[in-house]
């Protein structure tokens, strides 16, 4: 915009502050040409709307140099970006909270505090976020749907390649109905683990210092086991599980939360108690994500059920990245060009454009189970652990440097400031 150019401004916040917001950019001298509710302009976006409505929604961010909108992932959508983009039209967002601030990151428009004058929407100059936050730990969702897709798995080597560099790595397991960690990398089950890390955010007295007592090492990857019994699970209410990954981003580096299959809501349809919900643990999770890992399992069952489910988990985690990994790939379930088969399945039905396959590998995975250890601790030049080392140099960002101050609770341990090629080789012990 010219410094003798009015901006014109479109306000999309719901309730008395988008009119308070129309009123102040309109005394910072912008034209405001019109005030909808927040979800309008994403509606307008996908033809949600009909009629007369959509229309003078679109003729208005035809006019507008600013499009003023909340945050939300129902209200900031990847539609609505795409459209503002094809207009020229700058999108500020109001973001509330860390998830709001990762997701307007995502799709690269500005993130303002929810008290951001009018100047600053104007300007787009960028919200200032404390330093801390912006060293703060990444949250990795594992999901994969009903069946033995080989999500656990999957987290289980993921934390163990994320921790080769030398960054801090928890592994959660969120997983309230069927959780196996513990019983997969052979660590006993019957501490605090995860649970006794909610009832502490449950109480806010969570710290980092609770944390590393209560996690069990697994090598160089720190664990909060799972529930040992099912009938545990009203212990993983959503508000626990949010406030304790919360917590865990100030603990390590990098947090894979393995959890459980189900996203369904309609136990909060049939009920209107304020009590615990099964699935709460699996949409607290995925919510609090960073980036989420979604496994489909390569037979045709498998990915029919990826299919069928992924449009839910896109419902669930809005604009948070999702990686598609298809795990045991091989050609006696699908026939010749297995991948080729999959991967024109999951574009047509998915839209997914980037998909990374597991082989399958029984050689390597019955010798991680024989041992209850990760496949990268047993069989660290196996096909399934390059495929994941491959995975994860291609399709997990590289986050920002550590804050070396974290890593302070490991500086009795001298094995793990010894270079990687030092270090003892698991295969060799």
């Amino acid at each position: 915009m010219g410094a003798d150019r009015t901006p014109v401004a479109v306000v999309a916040v719901d309730g008395a502050r988008g009119s308070e917001l129309a009123d102040l950019l309109r005394e910072e001298g912008a034209l405001v040409v019109a005030v909808v509710s927040a979800e309008a302009p994403a509606q307008a976006a996908v033809d949600a709307m009909s009629g007369r409505d959509a229309a003078e929604v679109l003729g208005a961010l035809a006019r507008a140099d600013v499009l003023v909108v909340d945050g939300d992932r129902d209200a900031l959508t990847a539609d609505l970006v795409a459209m503002c983009d094809r207009f020229g039209v700058r999108i500020a967002a109001l973001c509330a909270g860390p998830a709001a601030r990762r997701a307007a990151g995502v799709f690269g428009v500005g993130a303002h505090a929810p008290d951001a004058t009018a100047r600053e929407l104007l300007s787009g100059a960028p919200a200032t976020l404390p330093a801390a936050a912006r060293q703060r730990g990444r949250v990795i969702a594992v999901w994969g749907p009903a069946g033995a897709p080989g999500r656990t798995r999957l987290a289980i080597e993921l934390a163990c390649e994320l921790s080769r560099d030398g960054r801090r790595v928890g592994l959660v397991d969120a997983d309230a109905h069927a959780p196996s960690i513990a019983m997969a990398t052979g660590l006993a089950d019957e501490g605090p683990g995860f649970a006794a890390a909610c009832r502490q955010a449950g109480r806010d007295a969570l710290t980092t210092a609770e944390l590393s007592r209560i996690a069990t090492p697994l090598g160089e990857v720190d664990v909060l086991t799972g529930i040992n019994r099912p009938s545990r699970w009203p212990e993983l209410s959503h508000d626990r599980v949010s406030a304790a990954l919360e917590r865990c981003r100030d603990w390590v580096d990098d947090v894979v939360v393995d959890v459980a299959a189900p996203l369904e809501r309609d136990e909060e349809i049939v009920s209107d108690l304020d009590g615990p919900r099964r699935n709460a643990a699996t949409l607290a999770a995925l919510a609090a994500a960073d980036l989420v890992v979604a496994v489909a399992c390569a037979d045709p069952v498998g990915v029919a059920r990826f299919v069928r489910a992924h449009a839910e988990l896109r419902a669930v985690v809005g604009a948070t990245p999702v990686r598609i990994v298809v795990n045991k790939t091989r050609t006696a379930t699908l026939g010749i060009d297995a991948r080729g088969q999959v991967r024109r399945t999951l574009e047509r039905y998915t839209s997914a454009r980037d998909i990374w396959f597991v082989p399958w590998d029984p050689k390597a995975a019955d010798a991680a189970t024989l041992a209850a250890r990760p496949v990268a601790h047993v069989a660290g030049r196996s096909g399934l652990a390059g495929a994941v080392r491959r995975f994860v140099g291609e399709a997990i960002e590289p986050p920002a440097p550590a804050d070396l101050v974290r890593r302070s609770r490991r500086s009795a341990e001298p094995s793990t400031l010894l270079p990687r090629r030092a270090r003892r080789d698991p295969r060799t012990a």
